[in-house]
């Protein structure tokens, strides 16, 4: 060890070179004070052992870097990142978080200093710390889901795969190709003849010329003053003089010119490097030479196919149902062969996980043959199933129109009033309309992230997700994360045209726009259907109410009604709350009585929850099924939280137990501002279990015969209401067996030696 400068430590500090000087120095586990990462040799400690570490390469970092790869300006070197405290700094090379000391220029590029370092020396060609490293094939698996396996499956460089053999450097933790850690630093290009192409870093963020994407990491070979780049990639691989591909026929062969164009395939301009087939007469991107025929995505039920050139008469609408833009049909673009829509390449291609391949065109999809009706008895001479069997209801099912016969039934899948061509059951009184009948049984759905398709289900009480109705109507489940999602919300996103009440266009959905509800006045809501010719939007829980109801004190079905035509004044009022209404927004109207009203006054707080219905709670709760109740005569208290159930309530008429809708789904241990431990709920507590009863928020007694949170260590209990009156104030812990790391974190560092107590 010996003795250096202090590099703005108030000790002075000693260099060590090898690692038992290192262990011999710490007490534990140590980091470096400017790069935060855990020190290794060579690196500098305190003389005074005040726990200062500081790596050799980050002490001597200059403060100023000229780093050949971004010669536009030089590097500063910080202290914290030039950000507010709320925006995340991620290095430009590593793609990790920057917390502490980094190289920050001007226009935006951030590295760790050993990433800064590190990319200077591949610039000089100076890798000498990876020279004791023979090359070797990646055998890391990503599949176990791990972050640190994911990152170290990609280059630094390129940012692709690691394929054949990698440099690695366990250390400092950088991923190279080998062809990525000794790149030409100058190289000319076919497809720019102006200038040479210099390895740089993309601070301007340019698309690749040959493949049209921009990546943010790695490197690039580019022209700062053409404003040119090409990815490392695309570079070697645009060299291919022929590419063959099973998705296509023939062979692909390179055509460079340094004019645009439009690829054939995809219909999006290129430039620089294409592909021809002679034979097709067809000029593409390079990627586009591998397109997939057939996908099955998200956005459509069916499976789509590739194809580079359309027929317009084969199409109804020529908008693609994602983007609602045109469709040019002289290009590629993919398409259902059963319901005659079309997609843009690009659209239904962006998000990887919205589709999958289908290699095998034979093959039927399974998604696509799940249907609700499991058995066809009989058909009308149109093609109809007029008796049926369906997944809902024992007994087979007919096919009748008679509507007006009919209109005091619900419906069992949506819990309507029967108002459309239905199915009736001749042995039960049992109902479902056409529509809820012929819904799949299984759906992909593109505002659902989870891979697996949503699963129709039903005699469940769920909270729909989006729509947050409580509700025990037709649904659609994810299997992967649990999800539950309303049938109309689900039908209403399905993408394509729709006819509205009231309005003469069709209306598409717009899920990034920001806009105004017509029906309901909200403004600012993100995702609306709207009308392409006018100023009509509509948010999807106002495009999905009902068009009629059956309220509770009205002998007749009320109608939506879009727009009030009297100017009188005095008739601008709801019936049933009584209090004035906007009459250019929606509400629902009786002709026959004369009644108007509030949309949420008629459909309340359950609109499509059958009360009767049984619901299931965890065991803890109850051990018995609960039929959904709401009392009106009298109001029995609640057995978790002892105050009267005035409103909807699971009720068990064996045990003589009943428990509000709130109570029901609370959470059995959260962790709370409040306190520093876990707080468990428990229905029931022993007085003698704890020295004080006041709850520490409110100061009230707690009642222990009902439900209340309480600590097992110290031993407090919480008023259930008090402790859960602020969502921010509280977190919910879903395995009971993980000890919260806050609650083990002390300022004693290690005991080395206990006394008897």
């Amino acid at each position: 060890m010996e003795e250096s400068n202090n590099y703005g430590h108030q000790h002075p500090l000693l260099l060590i070179l090898n690692q038992d000087q290192l262990i011999h120095n710490q007490s534990g586990v140590t980091h470096c004070s400017r790069c935060g990462e855990e020190v290794s040799v060579p690196c500098f400690c305190c003389a005074e052992h005040c726990g200062f570490y500081l790596h050799k390469v980050c002490a001597e970092a200059t403060l100023e870097l000229n780093h050949p790869f971004h010669l536009g300006h030089p590097l500063v070197l910080m202290e914290n990142p030039p950000y507010s405290s709320h925006l995340r700094c991620v290095c430009d090379f590593c793609d990790k978080t920057c917390k502490k000391f980094i190289y920050h220029c001007s226009c935006g590029l951030d590295f760790h200093i050993k990433c800064a370092l590190f990319t200077f020396n591949i610039a000089e060609n100076n890798l000498k710390e990876l020279d004791h490293f023979a090359l070797q094939l990646p055998l890391i698996s990503t599949e176990n889901g791990d972050e640190e396996l994911e990152d170290v499956s990609k280059c630094f460089g390129c940012w692709e795969p690691l394929a054949n053999y990698a440099h690695f450097s366990p250390d400092c933790r950088f991923n190279l190709h080998e062809k990525c850690a000794k790149l030409p630093f100058k190289l000319n290009h076919k497809c720019h003849h102006k200038h040479p192409l210099t390895l740089q870093f993309n601070s301007e963020r340019l698309s690749c010329k040959i493949c049209q994407v921009t990546r943010r990491r790695g490197f690039v070979y580019g022209c700062s003053p053409c404003k040119f780049v090409v990815h490392i990639e695309c570079v070697s691989e645009s060299l291919d003089l022929v590419v063959e591909d099973k998705s296509h026929e023939h062979p692909f062969t390179l055509f460079t010119r340094r004019s645009s164009f439009i690829c054939d395939a995809c219909g999006t301009e290129g430039s620089c490097a294409s592909y021809i087939c002679c034979t097709c007469n067809i000029m593409v991107h390079k990627k586009c030479t591998s397109l997939p025929r057939i996908i099955k995505s998200k956005w459509h039920d069916h499976r789509l196919f590739h194809k580079y050139f359309l027929r317009i008469k084969d199409f109804r609408v020529l908008d693609y149902i994602i983007c609602h833009d045109e469709v040019n049909t002289e290009h590629g673009s993919y398409y259902c062969s059963k319901c005659t829509v079309i997609f843009h390449v690009k659209c239904v291609m962006k998000d990887k996980d919205s589709y999958e391949i289908v290699k095998n065109k034979d093959e039927e999809s399974t998604d696509e043959s799940v249907s609700s009706i499991t058995k066809v008895l009989e058909r009308n001479d149109a093609g109809e199933a007029t008796v049926i069997e369906h997944f809902k209801h024992n007994h087979y099912l007919i096919l009748s129109d008679r509507v007006g016969e009919y209109d005091d039934k619900c419906c069992g899948g949506c819990l309507l009033p029967i108002v459309d061509s239905f199915y009736y059951c001749t042995q039960c009184d049992f109902f479902l309309h056409k529509v809820c009948v012929e819904l799949p049984k299984v759906k992909h759905v593109w505002h659902h992230r989870c891979r697996p398709p949503l699963v129709l289900f039903s005699n469940e009480v769920f909270e729909c997700v989006q729509c947050l109705w409580l509700s025990n109507a037709f649904a659609y489940k994810c299997e992967e994360c649990e999800t539950r999602t309303c049938f109309r919300y689900i039908i209403a996103l399905t993408p394509g045209a729709r006819t509205c009440l009231g309005h003469k266009h069709p209306l598409l959905f717009y899920y990034k726009y920001i806009g105004r509800c017509v029906a309901c006045g909200k403004d600012g809501i993100k995702g609306l259907f709207r009308c392409k010719d006018c100023d009509f939007s509509l948010d999807h829980k106002c495009f999905s109410l009902p068009i009629t109801f059956q309220y509770k004190n009205d002998q007749h079905l009320l109608s939506l009604t879009y727009g009030d035509d009297n100017s009188y004044s005095e008739s601008h009022f709801c019936d049933v709350c009584e209090e004035s209404r906007d009459p250019n927004l929606w509400f629902y109207n009786c002709a026959t009585c004369d009644i108007s009203a509030h949309i949420n006054c008629v459909l309340s707080e359950y609109p499509f929850l059958k009360l009767g219905s049984i619901f299931k709670l965890r065991e803890d709760v109850h051990e018995h099924p609960l039929t959904v109740v709401k009392k009106i005569y009298y109001y029995p208290n609640c057995g978790k939280c002892g105050k009267p159930c005035f409103d909807l309530a699971f009720e068990c008429t064996a045990c003589n137990f009943i428990i509000h809708k709130k109570c029901a789904s609370l959470p059995r241990i959260i962790r709370s501002k409040w306190h520093d431990h876990r707080l468990f709920l428990q229905y029931f507590l022993r007085i003698e279990d704890f020295r004080v009863l006041d709850c520490i928020i409110c100061h009230d007694e707690v009642n222990t015969e009902h439900s209340s949170y309480y600590c097992s260590k110290c031993p407090i209990i919480f008023h259930m209401e008090c402790v859960m009156k602020y969502k921010d104030s509280y977190a919910i812990v879903e395995n009971e067996d993980e000890e919260s790391p806050d609650e083990s974190v002390s300022s004693i560092t290690k005991v080395l030696e206990r006394n008897d107590a």
